[in-house]
């Protein structure tokens, strides 16, 4: 097994990260960070995210686990003082998998540029840096609205319980494979109405947000910032490619839920 480690710069991570280094290497197992088969993250949430980014382009070679050094996330299925055991399940535990649904984004321009397409394990969000925003919201091709507000999130099912929660938008279970779009702050009067609910959009359909065309728009994907500009506008659909997930030890989804948010009361 080929093994690459992406971790933070945070104290505790970089020795939690020295510690599983050492053990890999007394396993027998490969340090490997071009061509890995499993890519172990150590730190947070936002570390998995990193190196979610870092190896997309290899989403059907590569398997991801994460090892939390603090509370408990929701992509990371380890601790830190189970590092031990960690090894040793990769050492004699057969390997099975869970995928999750991903966003395909493909970011269109005004002018000359060519379009930029990317991955998000998360969300994608679009808003305006200081003024209002204007967009039609265009369902499989058909005008369904058209918004005026801060913005937009677009978000996966295991994103639901990121940005996407703290807008208002519902926690969706991993296992349906679809996306949300989210309305953040949205105008609705007499002159401007959009439903003001989040939208779930099955894997058959798509969504495109056609944009005013002017230069202040700000676009995130995950935890990057992807553009800006004169867009014209933004696709959205489930991707045909997923992330997989090393599943020596995989922690169910509703029970992430409610450690997470509800604890144990």
């Amino acid at each position: 097994m080929k093994v690459a480690i992406v971790h933070n710069n945070e104290a505790k991570t970089l020795e939690v990260t020295e510690r599983l280094v050492a053990l890999l290497t007394q396993a027998g197992i490969k340090i490997n960070e071009k061509n890995p088969e499993l890519v172990i993250s150590v730190g947070g949430d936002g570390t998995l995210l990193s190196a979610f980014h870092r190896f997309n382009h290899r989403l059907n070679e590569v398997r991801f686990l994460g090892v939390h050094t603090g509370h408990l996330g929701f992509y990371t299925d380890w601790r830190d003082y189970e590092l031990e055991e960690l090894v040793d399940s990769l050492l004699t535990t057969r390997e099975q998998s869970v995928s999750y649904p991903l966003l395909d984004v493909r970011i269109s321009y005004t002018n000359d540029q060519p379009d930029k397409h990317f991955f998000a394990l998360n969300e994608s969000t679009i808003k305006r840096a200081n003024r209002t925003m204007v967009a039609d919201v265009y369902i499989k091709d058909e005008l369904f609205e058209s918004f005026r507000g801060d913005g937009l999130a677009i978000s996966t099912p295991t994103g639901s319980t990121a940005y996407n929660k703290s807008i208002g938008g519902a926690v969706i279970h991993p296992s349906i494979n679809a996306f949300q779009l989210t309305e953040i702050a949205s105008l609705n009067n007499r002159v401007f109405r959009t439903l003001g609910s989040p939208i779930v959009i099955g894997q058959d359909e798509w969504v495109e947000i056609k944009l005013e065309n002017t230069e202040d728009y700000l676009v995130t994907v995950d935890q990057l910032d992807v553009a800006k500009g004169h867009i014209h506008s933004i696709y959205y659909r489930i991707a045909k490619e997923r992330i997989h997930f090393a599943s020596y030890r995989h922690m169910h989804f509703w029970h992430r839920v409610k450690d997470a948010f509800i604890g144990e009361g």
